[in-house]
C-alpha cells in the first residue's frame, strides 16, 4: 500500500533511517548556522525532525504546536542531541493566522531569520463515507492540513526568500520549505475524502509555491513521511495499521536531507521518504525531462 509510487519509479524503499539520510554522519553539518521553524513539534514526526535538524548542527529551532507539555518534552530532546542548538517555542495553533505570524515574527526576533520552515501540522479523523461524515470534523481536515500550512507557507515565505539571497552570498543554500503531504494524496480510499483531498491539495500548492517563488530561491517539497504508527496514523481504520511500519526518523532524516540543498533540483514535486535518496539522484535527468512527480491529467495521444 505505501510503496505504490515506489514500485511505479522501480526505486529502493526504505522503512528506517540509513546513513546516506543520516543527521549525525552523512549530514553533519548540513544544518549549521541555519534557524528552522517547526509546525507540529510537539511529537511523533515533528519532535524527530526536530532532533534531526539539531544533531545536522541547527543553530537555532523555533518550535510550535497547541500543548506546552510536548514541546517542553521536544526542547529536551534539542538540547540533549545538540546542547549548542538554541531552542524556544510558542503554543500555537496553525489554523489562527495572528497566532501563526506572531510565531514567525518572534522566531524571527530571537534568531534573526528563518532558512527552514517546515509545515508539519496536521489532522486526520475517523474515516467516514461522504454521506455518513461529521461536517465540522470533516472540514477540520482542510482546516489544519491546508489553511494551516498555507498560514505557515504566507508568513515565512519573506523571511526564506531573505534566507536564501543571503545563502547566495556565501555559497550555501537557504529558502527550504517543506509540506507535508501523504500517498493518501495519490490514493482514492472509501471514507477517506477529507484527508486525501487535503494532501492532493498539498501537493499542488507546493507546485504554486515553486511556480511564484522558485525564481525568489524558495526550494519547496511536498513528502510522504512514509506510514508512521503516529498518534494521527492510528486513527486510520484498523486494516491500514500493519502497514504502519515506518520510523519517523525516516523522514525527519529525509526532510534534512532535502534542506541540504541535495535535491534542490526536484523543488515543486512530491516525494516520498520511502524512496532511496541515491536512486532518485540517478532519475534527475528523466524527472526533470517528463515533469514527474507532479499532479497531471494525463491522456493517451
Amino acid at each position: 500500500m505505501f510503496s505504490i509510487e515506489t514500485q511505479f519509479l522501480n526505486l529502493g524503499e526504505h522503512h528506517a533511517p540509513y546513513s546516506e539520510i543520516d543527521p549525525k554522519t552523512t549530514l553533519k553539518g548540513s544544518a549549521e548556522g541555519k534557524t528552522i521553524f517547526l509546525s507540529g513539534a510537539s511529537q511523533g514526526i515533528g519532535q524527530a525532525t526536530a532532533v534531526a535538524f539539531a544533531q545536522a548542527g541547527a543553530q537555532a529551532i523555533y518550535l510550535t504546536a497547541r500543548t506546552e507539555k510536548g514541546l517542553e518534552a521536544t526542547k529536551a530532546k534539542i538540547t540533549e542531541a545538540n546542547p549548542q542548538t538554541r531552542c524556544t517555542y510558542m503554543v500555537c495553533d496553525v489554523t489562527n493566522a495572528g497566532q501563526v505570524e506572531a510565531a514567525i515574527e518572534d522566531c524571527v526576533s530571537r534568531f534573526g531569520g528563518i532558512d527552514v520552515a517546515d509545515a508539519n501540522a496536521g489532522y486526520l479523523d475517523t474515516w467516514r463515507k461522504i454521506g455518513e461524515s461529521d461536517i465540522a470534523s470533516w472540514w477540520r481536515s482542510w482546516e489544519v492540513n491546508m489553511k494551516g500550512t498555507y498560514h505557515v507557507v504566507r508568513y515565512a515565505i519573506p523571511h526564506l526568500i531573505e534566507s536564501a539571497r543571503q545563502h547566495v552570498t556565501r555559497k550555501a543554500t537557504g529558502g527550504h520549505l517543506i509540506l507535508i503531504s501523504s500517498i493518501g494524496a495519490q490514493l482514492l480510499m472509501p471514507g477517506a475524502s477529507d484527508y486525501q483531498t487535503s494532501k492532493h491539495a498539498i501537493n499542488r500548492l507546493c507546485e504554486f509555491i515553486n511556480l511564484d517563488h522558485g525564481d525568489d530561491g524558495i526550494k519547496c517539497f511536498a513528502i510522504h513521511p512514509g506510514g508512521v504508527p503516529t498518534t494521527l496514523g492510528m486513527n486510520m481504520p484498523e486494516a491500514m495499521h500493519p502497514f504502519l511500519v515506518d520510523k519517523p526518523e525516516l523522514a525527519a532524516g529525509f526532510i534534512v536531507w532535502l534542506c541540504s540543498g541535495k535535491a534542490d533540483w526536484a523543488k515543486g514535486r512530491y516525494l516520498s521518504s520511502n524512496w532511496d535518496v541515491n536512486e532518485l539522484a540517478k532519475m534527475k535527468d528523466q524527472i526533470i525531462r517528463d515533469d514527474l512527480l507532479v499532479n497531471r491529467l494525463r491522456t493517451k495521444g
